[in-house]
């Protein structure tokens, strides 16, 4: 049985691209090594790889590892994935659905704290 998307304690986003050829075992290196994270803790982990049209989730469930893969389908689909090379993230479950939807989660660069301006 797959497991709810709120049941686990965090995702985890890898920023930039992953090499996805890397199976169960080599992403779960890259947790460890890379992140310096427990690949058996209740965590969803997100790869992408550079076309930014594929992806590729890895959980711990119990008793063996879970790894879920996406791939968008169309001339220019693409995920808006975060390029900070070698950067792990935690997102929300928002942010997850955000991202699956074509969706940015970064704000747009260029505007500043358009907060702290008044407008009138």
């Amino acid at each position: 049985m797959l497991k709810d998307i709120l049941d686990y304690d965090s995702i985890y986003l890898a920023c930039g691209a992953t090499d996805l050829r890397r199976s169960v075992d080599g992403l779960a290196i890259i947790v460890k090594q890379e992140f310096k994270m427990d690949p058996f803790g209740n965590y969803l982990f997100l790869f992408c790889n550079r076309s930014r049209n594929r992806l590729k989730a890895l959980s711990w469930d119990r008793n063996g590892f879970v790894l879920y893969y996406k791939r968008l389908d169309g001339a220019g689909a693409r995920f808006k994935w975060p390029n900070e090379p070698i950067e792990v993230r935690n997102i929300t479950v928002k942010q997850l659905r955000l991202l699956m939807e074509g969706m940015s989660i970064d704000p747009p660069r260029g505007f500043g704290d358009i907060t702290a301006r008044a407008f009138y």
